[in-house]
């Protein structure tokens, strides 16, 4: 089986060193930077299967290296984990909303990084072929699932790893409300260190891609006191 490879992106040696003897104890490969252009370097050359992505390093922020990954096609259905110091939930909010799929604060115990790791690695695992519909079409939105492309009345649409897989679960079940609790369930799956409030953040950035007014939705609807839908394709 193919080794991942994880990025560790920290200006802290110590710590990288750390992550890297246990994340390769555990199976992984690793590779290494210590500030932000050349983590972006190495995430663009080398492609990772995750980039474990500190926050505050010099130079080049982490927070623009991971704008600059979702920025860019190549790379921008790497997954992301934020590593930082910076405990506040504005920040991990934003961090969140730049499109990191997971926020783990410094200190950390390696074994529930580790467990994130895998976590973010098995939900945005893609499905094998003969389970993934070839494409979905309605109102102007068009999902090519077999390409990950999406665009709304002929506009691409640029979308995360797991923005995308948000929108496949909601638009294979049109019309059906889900709860926070649902939706971490079924589309982030077993990781257990997700808050439902992450769910509201992902439905606000998927809007703000595929709405004209996500203020005034028309695909991705919410239900008061319970939760989401995607529109009912009938209605």
């Amino acid at each position: 089986m193919t080794r991942k490879i994880i990025l560790i992106a920290d200006d802290e040696r110590d710590i990288v060193e750390l992550i890297a003897y246990n994340l390769e104890r555990e199976g992984f490969s690793v590779l290494k930077a210590y500030d932000g252009k050349r983590a972006w370097d190495r995430t663009r050359q080398s492609k990772p299967d995750l980039v474990l992505l500190d926050l505050m390093m010099p130079g080049t922020p982490g927070m623009d290296v991971c704008r600059a990954i979702r920025g860019h096609a190549e790379t921008s259905a790497i997954p992301v984990i934020m590593l930082t110091a910076k405990a506040e939930p504005v920040d991990k909010i934003l961090g969140l909303e730049l499109g990191a799929d997971d926020y783990i604060t410094k200190p950390f115990h390696v074994r529930e990084l580790i467990a994130r790791v895998r976590a973010v690695l098995r939900r945005t695992k893609p499905r094998p072929e003969d389970e993934t519909p070839e494409a979905f079409d309605f109102r102007g939105l068009h999902i090519d699932f077999g390409t990950y492309r999406v665009t709304v009345d002929g506009r691409p649409v640029e979308l995360s790893t797991l923005e995308f897989k948000l929108l496949k679960f909601l638009t294979g079940r049109p019309g059906r409300v889900f709860s926070r609790e649902q939706l971490l369930d079924r589309v982030w799956g077993d990781e257990a260190f997700v808050e439902p409030r992450t769910v509201d953040v992902h439905i606000s950035r998927l809007r703000a891609a595929i709405e004209a007014d996500k203020e005034t939705p028309r695909f991705i609807l919410t239900v008061r006191g319970i939760g989401y839908k995607f529109a009912d394709a009938d209605a």
